[in-house]
């Protein structure tokens, strides 16, 4: 298998069944259970060191509107680097061209670059995040309804898998940021710690958003309450007016006798003391201030 560059040994598969895999486990030494790591996806974040060379999983946004991830495998070696991902992982295709623009000659300087550009990916999906769930906060308000209810649960699982993910990359990091005199040259330290300050940033904006997918469903459950709450009162005040009619209508209903029953006025009288009710009731409401 030919590298990427012909001045650098930087072997890219990309499909992790190819038999290449196999050819370079052998030519370099790369132990069998990281070659099945590889080959078995997705893997949980983390890096490995052996005595010739390191073995890191990363995880790269797949999908930025379903929040799939997947697999970006590295072997960095002191004369060779092999990234193993499947055939659509663009992020790879972006290295390289930013290599070929930067005229990058150093394999662990490549390695950092796969790192970076995998960590940057994340923040447009975290400024997606926000205006979602920013349009979650207007929409919760005025049309508390059930497919607004979905929206919050179906994004809160999307963050707790980003948050799990996350964190994973998070201590990656900070294990290589931390390797002294191995095979990252100590002049990319700071370059690691930047990558550091960016996934910490990227843990804390996902607690964030967390936070305020919770508030939005306290106030989803809030606004449902009271919409129930404005139902119940406007049945239950007309119940009340409704029921001094009822009972007037009940008496004057008996087959016995009762006042105005020969009156010629009678049912005049009676629609009057209805009315009388009805709005003596709605003056003593809206005493009251209850509409």
């Amino acid at each position: 298998m030919n590298s990427v560059f012909s001045h650098i040994n930087w072997f890219d598969v990309a499909d992790p069944a190819s038999p290449e895999l196999d050819e370079l486990a052998q030519r370099f030494g790369l132990h069998e259970l990281q070659i099945e790591d590889c080959r078995h996806r997705p893997q949980r974040p983390k890096t490995e060191e052996h005595d010739h060379y390191l073995f890191t999983v990363l995880k790269h946004i797949h999908d930025s509107a379903e929040l799939e991830f997947d697999d970006i495998d590295l072997f960095l070696g002191r004369d060779f680097l092999i990234s193993v991902r499947n055939a659509d992982a663009v992020v790879i295709e972006s290295v390289k061209a930013r290599a070929r623009e930067e005229k990058t000659d150093r394999l662990d300087r490549l390695f950092y670059m796969i790192v970076d550009q995998i960590v940057d990916g994340y923040q447009p999906v975290l400024d997606k995040l926000a205006d979602e769930i920013s349009e979650i906060e207007d929409v919760v308000l005025e049309q508390p309804d059930p497919e607004t209810l979905a929206r919050i649960f179906a994004l809160k699982r999307k963050l707790i898998e980003f948050r799990r993910i996350a964190a994973g990359m998070r201590e990656v990091v900070n294990a290589l940021m931390r390797r002294e005199k191995g095979l990252l040259g100590d002049d990319l330290d700071p370059y690691f710690r930047d990558v550091y300050d960016h996934i910490i940033r990227t843990v804390d904006m996902i607690e964030t958003y967390r936070d305020l997918l919770s508030g939005s469903l306290d106030i989803y459950l809030s606004a449902v309450a009271n919409r129930t709450n404005e139902v119940m009162k406007v049945l239950t005040i007309w119940g009340t007016v409704a029921l001094p009619l009822v009972i007037i209508t009940g008496f004057f209903g008996m087959n016995l006798k009762v006042p105005w029953l020969n009156n010629p006025y009678g049912t005049d009288y009676a629609v009057a003391l209805m009315a009388v009710s009805t709005l003596s009731i709605l003056i003593y409401f809206k005493l009251k201030r209850w509409f």
